[in-house]
């Protein structure tokens, strides 16, 4: 593993009670150069058109898949994630985005934070994460 990842784990363990599989960590330790991502959100990057709307699995998948394709843009891959913030406009969309997620990220342990906001920058984004990655030395 490139990166030092500090007490790994995952959610099926820390969060029983929960329909969640996500492998986090505490911290990361990373050398490289350091790649910031906008929040990415279900929105086609070209046409900037909004997409499943009503549908937070969905969109966080496409919010996924942007940060891959930027990421790839910028020398780097979802491996080298280390730190991921989402924000969600419901409690009630944890799940579905997490479960999303996990597929996404499986082996990497970035350190995580989730939070709950009112409304995000247009009403049908249920669901945004932020990521900061690195281009390994």
């Amino acid at each position: 593993m490139i990166h030092k990842r500090l007490r790994p784990f995952n959610t099926k363990d820390t969060y029983p009670e929960q329909k969640l599989n996500n492998d986090l960590s505490q911290g990361v330790v990373a050398r490289g150069t350091m790649v910031f991502l906008r929040g990415q959100v279900s929105q086609d990057l070209d046409t900037r058109e909004s997409l499943h709307v009503g549908d937070p699995g969905a969109q966080a998948a496409k919010a996924m898949e942007n940060i891959k394709l930027l990421l790839e843009e910028a020398g780097s891959d979802l491996s080298h994630i280390c730190r991921i913030v989402v924000y969600l406009t419901d409690i009630r969309y944890r799940e579905a985005v997490y479960q999303e997620m996990g597929k996404w990220l499986k082996g990497v342990f970035p350190c995580s934070t989730g939070l709950v906001v009112p409304a995000l920058a247009r009403p049908e984004w249920v669901v945004e994460i932020e990521v900061t990655a690195v281009i390994p030395d």
